[in-house]
């Protein structure tokens, strides 16, 4: 394993490098689609839905990511994934958790996804997570895994991240993995969205949406762990998703 950086803010008042999107580590800009309204994650190619759906990243999610995440977190008894895609991570983490909902944008991965799990603890809801259906703190937990990087703007990053602070109770856990940026992978996004996360970014932009307790992990990944406040209430994010209820800092 190469070196590892890890960076912790206190709360205020080894796989193979054809791995799916947590090792797609190039930029490659994002083609601006047609005028109108438009969801805040787009689809991947043949190849990479390919890659994402296979056993071999089922088991590096599940082996190496979700592991050493919760290792520091407790996930209590109800968690929202946001992403799941085809469930790499869903399956291990409706083990660890009484009630998990999984939030997918896609209508046909929300519906293959929710027929795996016809009446147990997983519940699919088909939608899109810049814009989450739930009361405000519905949760106990909140993870994404690998999926921030196919939404195509910094924006709407910041809408996603807003909406799971605000239906997160006071005190819950964000757990999360994503790409980090180089050219070894730049290629295996063609024809599909890639906006990786850069680390420095999301430590800010988790401080100014008003996460507390954040810790970056940054080695072949970058994995992210960050709370809530206990007793920071939070409104619906507007149409930046810049203003938060509990703001600790301006970007």
């Amino acid at each position: 394993m190469g070196k590892v950086t890890t960076v912790t803010a206190a709360g205020q008042a080894g796989s193979p490098s054809t791995h799916c999107p947590s090792r797609d580590t190039g930029w490659q800009p994002t083609p601006l689609g047609p005028a109108g309204p438009a969801r805040s994650v787009v689809g991947m190619n043949e190849g990479h839905a390919r890659l994402c759906s296979s056993p071999e990243w089922a088991a590096h999610i599940q082996g190496e990511i979700l592991p050493s995440l919760t290792r520091h977190a407790d996930l209590g008894a109800d968690m929202i994934e946001i992403g799941p895609g085809p469930g790499a991570a869903t399956e291990w983490l409706r083990h660890r958790v009484r009630r998990l909902t999984a939030q997918e944008v896609d209508p046909a991965a929300a519906a293959a996804l929710a027929g795996k799990y016809p009446g147990g603890n997983v519940a699919v809801v088909a939608g899109d997570a810049a814009d989450l259906s739930f009361p405000d703190e519905s949760f106990d937990s909140a993870g994404s895994f690998t999926m921030l990087h196919h939404v195509p703007t910094p924006a709407l990053q910041n809408k996603i991240l807003a909406e799971v602070l605000r239906v997160l109770k006071p005190g819950g856990v964000l757990i999360g993995s994503d790409s980090l940026a180089s050219d070894d992978l730049h290629h295996f996004h063609a024809g599909d969205t890639y906006n990786p996360v850069d680390p420095a970014w999301l430590l800010g932009r988790l401080q100014t949406l008003g996460f507390g307790e954040i810790t970056i992990i940054v080695d072949e990944t970058v994995k992210f762990i960050a709370r809530k406040p206990a007793g920071c209430g939070r409104r619906r994010a507007g149409p930046d998703a810049e203003a938060a209820a509990c703001r600790i800092s301006e970007s």
